[in-house]
């Protein structure tokens, strides 16, 4: 998989392990378009990122519209985030064992099987919507297996960056990777706005569907070299438990998953209750819900291709914390803003912060560890996603249902930026290795 010699190779040095004790390979020189998206030299690369951008669209459809049909069925603040926990929670009984998975057998293979089921997922709810029988129980229930699925996918898609790419462009694979989700965080919920008010709810979840089709096809069309499967003396159990040893064992790839957890239940959180907070304190309709959603995405669209353009050059803290504290500033000032358009514009660069946190750390998490322990450490990270959401989001709930949603909100970003001040003191994320 390395590139034809024919192409521009990749200015890198090699530096000190910061983590692992072991050397690895970092980009270094200047900015530039041809850095910006160097990871499409790869062939295999250029297939999922087209496929991802196909089908992530058709997810942020079907996410947008399944948060205004709960809303609209039940009108409870509490419901939208038991429904979605519940599609997060099996994330976290599941996760070691996708870890384990990823790093045992072909990457490839598992997000084929994963990618099918979440797709005939999306065509139950599209039948269950379309004829008018669907109840919160059956979202609830359609969510949970997702989240299941979600458990096996989400660290053998991590893991396999490297593979479709090399450990030289691994993090502007990620960053790019990070524009595509969130590319498709302003196509989806706008398009699932209008089509929720022209042609109903169920068409968004049909969509859906019809788009993992793009995924899988470009999955099946890679060309990969032959599995070889580790050998191990020890059990799958132990195996798969390992990666929390790893983890612990690496203080400052540990501070920054906590970090990552803490902002996912806290910051994260204020998502759930857009639904609630677009109708009831913005007073805006379906259309006004998505471009809401389009505007947060269209922010960490550009955060993320800052970051692979000049991500190899600015300071790993500064991304980090900085990021974390312009996406808390944002958050805590919209809690209490009621004019539409300002909304807007507080969401981009709240979304813009947000992704130069959670890019950057992905990054150092994954240039931080072997190998042959990647999948089992994306593992966790997949487990602290998974427990993230459903804290965040049945602690936002109920608060909300208390305090309302605008102090929920507010209290979220507090809670991020003191996280992140504290990071500083305890141990602070690893900087940029220079050359």
């Amino acid at each position: 998989m390395n590139p034809p010699a024919s192409e521009p190779e990749t200015e890198t040095a090699v530096v000190p392990e910061l983590i692992t004790g072991e050397q690895r390979r970092v980009v270094v020189g200047e900015m530039g378009l041809r850095k910006t998206f160097s990871a499409l030299r790869h062939r295999n690369f250029r297939l999922f990122f087209f496929g991802q951008l196909i089908s992530l669209s058709g997810t942020w459809m079907q996410s947008t519209a399944q948060g205004w049909l709960i809303y609209q069925i039940t009108g409870s603040k509490l419901l939208l985030g038991v429904v979605a926990a519940a599609s997060s929670a099996p994330m976290v009984f599941f996760s070691i064992w996708g870890g384990w998975m990823a790093d045992h057998y072909p990457k490839r293979s598992v997000m084929v099987v994963t990618q099918a089921v979440l797709m005939l997922l999306a065509f139950a709810m599209w039948g269950l919507v379309w004829g008018g029988i669907i109840r919160p129980w059956e979202i609830i229930v359609i969510g949970a297996l997702g989240g299941v699925v979600m458990a096996f996918d989400m660290p053998a898609r991590q893991a396999f960056m490297v593979e479709m790419t090399s450990r030289d462009d691994l993090m502007n694979a990620i960053s790019l990777n990070s524009s595509i989700v969130n590319g498709a965080r302003i196509a989806g919920p706008a398009l699932a706005g209008l089509l929720m008010a022209q042609m109903g709810i169920a068409f968004c979840f049909f969509i859906n569907g019809a788009s993992f089709i793009a995924v899988i096809a470009g999955l099946v069309m890679m060309r990969l070299p032959a599995h070889v499967r580790p050998v191990r003396a020890e059990g799958a159990l132990s195996q798969a438990l390992s990666g929390f040893v790893y983890v612990w064992r690496n203080v400052p790839v540990m501070v920054l998953l906590s970090l990552f957890g803490i902002i996912g239940i806290f910051g994260w959180s204020y998502g759930v209750l857009m639904p609630a907070f677009a109708r009831d304190v913005l007073h805006v309709d379906e259309k006004g819900y998505g471009i809401l959603l389009a505007f947060s995405g269209a922010g960490a669209l550009a955060g993320a291709l800052v970051l692979a353009t000049a991500g190899h050059i600015l300071p790993r803290r500064l991304l980090v914390v900085g990021g974390v504290w312009l996406f808390s500033a944002m958050i805590f000032i919209f809690a209490f803003n009621r004019n539409y358009i300002f909304a807007l514009f507080l969401l981009a660069i709240g979304g813009f912060g947000m992704m130069l946190f959670f890019s950057t750390c992905n990054t150092l998490v994954q240039t931080s560890v072997s190998d042959e322990m990647r999948g089992r450490v994306m593992g966790v990270w997949a487990l602290l996603f998974g427990a993230a959401i459903p804290l965040g989001s049945l602690e936002a709930g109920a608060l909300a249902h208390v305090a309302g949603i605008p102090w929920t909100i507010a209290a979220g970003a507090v809670v991020c930026a003191l996280a992140a001040g504290v990071t500083l003191f305890v141990e602070g994320p690893p900087e940029a290795a220079k050359p």
